[in-house]
């Protein structure tokens, strides 16, 4: 597991618009001071503090690197616990990707069999990325701060329910979060309940379901972009 978490951390730096802040989540993932990364990167903490701060470009391959090999030394040290939540957290979310252009929401569904029952005025609307979503897992193991993190870089993408069999909770749980999606897919849902679609409505969101499996499911979808 520590591969796919190596990864995650250095592909989140290299890639968002703001390192530094990217760089200070995973530290404080691990409640460590800079002080106490800089010393397992042996660096001075004024360069952990820069970095962070913005004062400093982006870091380039070999510093994320480094970053990333000091958390993972720190975690493994003080029992592994950034790598069980990992593990825990991809259970509940198999597949999550942004993209560098968006998608128009009738093309996404086009890609994933989906048919749309909201907002079809609004077919046009980009979609930025996607999260798929374990309903039952993500009850079980996710917690406030890991619902921020289902939506990536961006809330304007889609959020795929599996395990769903009526989409009420998942919109519930939405209606109370003040960040949004701009879609939700039920993936093979028994059935739709009223309120869920009212609700959608009433936050602007397209709603819309799919019957794939999963597994033809998230191989389509990691093959757009």
């Amino acid at each position: 597991m520590e591969f796919p978490l190596r990864e995650k951390i250095a592909g989140e730096i290299a890639l968002s618009d703001q390192p530094g802040k990217t760089m200070r989540k995973w530290r404080e993932e691990l409640r460590i001071s800079q002080t106490v990364l800089a010393t397992h990167m042996r660096v001075s903490p004024s360069v952990i503090s820069d970095y962070e701060a913005g004062r400093r470009t982006s870091p380039g391959i070999r510093t994320i690197h480094r970053l990333v090999d000091a958390l993972l030394e720190i975690d493994q040290r003080t029992g592994q616990k950034l790598t069980k939540r990992f593990r825990e957290y991809s259970d509940a979310i198999p597949s999550m990707r942004d993209w560098a252009f968006g998608i128009r929401a009738a093309d996404f569904l086009r890609k994933i069999d989906g048919m749309l029952l909201t907002q079809k005025q609004n077919a046009r609307r980009l979609v930025n990325g996607y999260t798929v979503i374990d309903s039952l897992k993500a009850i079980t193991t996710l917690d406030a701060t890991d619902y921020l993190r289902i939506y990536g870089s961006t809330s304007e993408r889609a959020l795929l329910f599996t395990g769903v069999k009526y989409g009420r909770s998942p919109m519930i749980a939405i209606k109370a979060n003040p960040l949004k999606p701009a879609m939700v897919v039920y993936v093979q849902p028994e059935n739709i309940d009223e309120l869920a679609m009212k609700l959608a409505e009433i936050d602007n969101i397209l709603l819309a379901r799919t019957e794939l499996e999963q597994a033809d499911l998230i191989s389509r979808l990691e093959r757009i972009g």
